[in-house]
Formats: structure tokens, C-alpha cells, sequence
């Protein structure tokens, strides 16, 4: 004979938490979970996630913290220690010392050529690489919303003409497209008669990749808005009289939260290795300012020479965009657990 009273166990969802008969009855009563409670549940329960969530929050806080990071560290990124110190590098530009010239005045060692602190130079890349891949991330999330789900909703012509664009964008060469097309956003942004200025550089590489970067958000809320469409809710939402805005905003969209917030938790990674290649190849941010794929290009013409160079930056991108992948594969396994394999 079984305990009315006794709690039964929660499924793997945690649906049920707590079980009490109420005012004496024997049937049970359950207290539900929200489905932003469930979904933090499961989240937690995930340990790859949890690490790699921590990691990604460990790099931001770093990217934060730059400035106070130089300051107790004592230096900079942007000063020449190895040409303004004798005996700090060699007649060919390399860093006496072993290992790049590590040392405890230089925990990173020395860049070749300039003498820049590479700890710093790693430091402040972070906060190049998260800035552009932040306000990237942004801007066409912005753009993949309202432009997929302004197809999914009305269909039609609209729809057919929404999706020949993205086919036609998508079909782009996007590594050669992003090299040719970043010298003439540049010139469209300044004149040739004038001075570049620090934030152009910023600009130019997040408009860029923001133009090749919403199609994929917006195929996938195109879909999903075009079978969302013929629901009831939304059928009941039109009788009442309510307008497009209104089903949009109050309907679709509190249905969408979840694909949203998943493609753009794996897109960030993708954008900081596009930010990374295009510095690489030189049509990125420039010098003085610190950036992880400049300083892998550097780091490559001495590969024979001295690893060490190529170590720090090829480490720091690898452990972040890996952690960031495996964040977004948690987000999303944390939201449907029906597409965890």
C-alpha cells in the first residue's frame, strides 16, 4: 500500500517538485516548474555547459577588466619594451631570452619586430575580438528577427522575394566577398583627403559582417513563423481584431525566444573567427590596435623560429570559441532536450 502523502520522484524534467494531499484528499497535487525554471534545470544538470559557461564569462571579464589588468600588471600593449630596452631583442628583431623572451617582467615574452608585451597585446585582442563579434552578433539577430519573421508572416510575394535575397546572399563566396568588400566600405566611410580614424575600422568590419551574417537566423524564423502562422492562437488573435504588430509582437514572437537566443548563442564564435581571418589577412583592424588575428599572422612568419609566438593567441582562440560552441550546444539542448543526442 502506497503513501498518499509521499512526494513521487520528478521526471527528467523536473515537472514535479513537491506532491501534498489538499484538504485531506488523496489526490495529488503537483507544483509545476516554469519553462524558463525547467530550462535553467536542465542547463545546470549539463557540466560541459556549466564549464564552458565559465570559461566564456572568465574571457569577458578579462576583456572588462583590461585596463585594470595593465595597471597592476605595470604594463601596456601598445609600448615598444623591446626597442626602448637594450638587450631585449637581437640585431633580427627577436627577443633574446628563451621562449619569446619570457621572463617575469614579460610573462608572454616579447613580440618580434616591435618588443610588444604579448600578455597585454592577448589581453586587449579579447576585447577587440568580443567587441565586434558582440555588436555583429546584435545587429543581425536584429535584422534576421524582423526580416525572417516579417516573411514567415506574411508570405506571399513578400516571402518569395525575402528568400530569393537570402539565397542570392547566401550563395556569396563570403571568405573572398568580405576581402574585396571591406576596402570599399572603408572608402564609402571616409573621404580619401582625410585621416583614418580609430573607430573606422570597428564599423567597417561589423557592417560587413553583419550584411553577410542574418540569413541564417532569418531562414530559420521564416520557417518556423510560416507554420506558427496557421496555429489557433494566432487564427483566434485575427478574429479578435488584433493587427499585424500586435500578433507579431504579443504572438509570434514570445514563440520564437527560444531559436533566437540558440542561433545567436552559435553565431558569437563564428564572427570572432571571422574577425580573426580578416586581421589575418590584413583587411581587418589595423595597427596600433591589439587583435588576436594580427597577431597570429605575425606569429606565423617565425613558426620555424619560435613557436611561443603562435602558442598564446592560437590557444586563447581555440579554448574560447570551442567553449562558446559548446555553451551554444548546451543552450539549445537545455531548451528542447529532444535534440540532445
Amino acid at each position: 500500500m502506497t503513501n498518499p502523502t509521499k512526494a513521487p520522484e520528478a521526471d527528467e524534467l523536473g515537472t514535479a517538485d513537491t506532491l501534498a494531499p489538499t484538504d485531506g484528499a488523496s489526490a495529488p497535487v503537483f507544483r509545476g516548474l516554469s519553462p524558463g525554471k525547467l530550462m535553467w534545470r536542465r542547463f545546470l544538470r549539463d557540466r560541459t555547459g556549466v564549464v564552458s559557461a565559465a570559461i566564456v564569462l572568465l574571457f569577458i571579464l578579462i576583456a572588462v577588466c583590461a585596463p585594470l589588468i595593465s595597471m597592476i600588471y605595470g604594463k601596456d600593449p601598445n609600448t615598444t619594451y623591446g626597442q626602448n630596452t637594450p638587450d631585449l631583442l637581437t640585431d633580427s628583431g627577436l627577443p633574446t631570452g628563451p621562449n619569446g623572451g619570457i621572463s617575469p617582467d614579460f610573462w608572454f615574452g616579447l613580440e618580434p619586430g616591435l618588443g610588444r608585451d604579448v600578455f597585454m597585446q592577448l589581453i586587449y585582442g579579447i576585447r577587440t575580438s568580443l567587441l565586434i563579434a558582440f555588436l555583429t552578433s546584435l545587429l543581425t539577430t536584429v535584422l534576421g528577427v524582423a526580416i525572417g519573421i516579417a516573411a514567415g508572416y506574411l508570405g506571399g510575394k513578400t516571402d518569395y522575394f525575402i528568400g530569393r535575397i537570402i539565397d542570392i546572399l547566401m550563395s556569396f563566396p563570403s571568405q573572398i566577398f568580405l576581402i574585396a568588400i571591406m576596402p570599399v566600405v572603408t572608402g564609402l566611410l571616409v573621404a580619401n583627403n582625410e585621416a583614418q580614424p580609430t573607430w573606422l575600422p570597428f564599423v567597417a568590419v561589423t557592417i560587413v559582417l553583419s550584411v553577410l551574417g542574418w540569413m541564417g537566423l532569418a531562414r530559420i524564423l521564416r520557417a518556423t513563423a510560416l507554420s506558427l502562422r496557421e496555429r489557433e492562437f494566432i487564427e483566434a488573435a485575427k478574429v479578435t481584431g488584433a493587427s499585424p504588430l500586435r500578433i507579431i509582437f504579443k504572438e509570434l514572437l514570445p514563440n520564437l525566444w527560444t531559436p533566437i537566443l540558440v542561433q545567436s548563442t552559435l553565431t558569437l564564435p563564428a564572427f570572432v573567427t571571422a574577425e580573426a581571418g580578416l586581421s589575418y589577412l590584413g583587411v581587418g583592424v589595423p595597427e596600433p590596435t591589439p587583435d588576436w588575428g594580427r597577431m597570429i599572422a605575425l606569429a606565423a612568419d617565425f613558426l620555424r623560429t619560435d613557436v611561443t609566438f603562435l602558442l598564446f593567441p592560437g590557444l586563447a582562440m581555440v579554448l574560447f570559441v570551442l567553449a562558446f560552441n559548446l555553451l551554444g550546444d548546451s543552450v539549445r539542448d537545455a531548451f528542447d532536450p529532444k535534440t540532445k543526442r
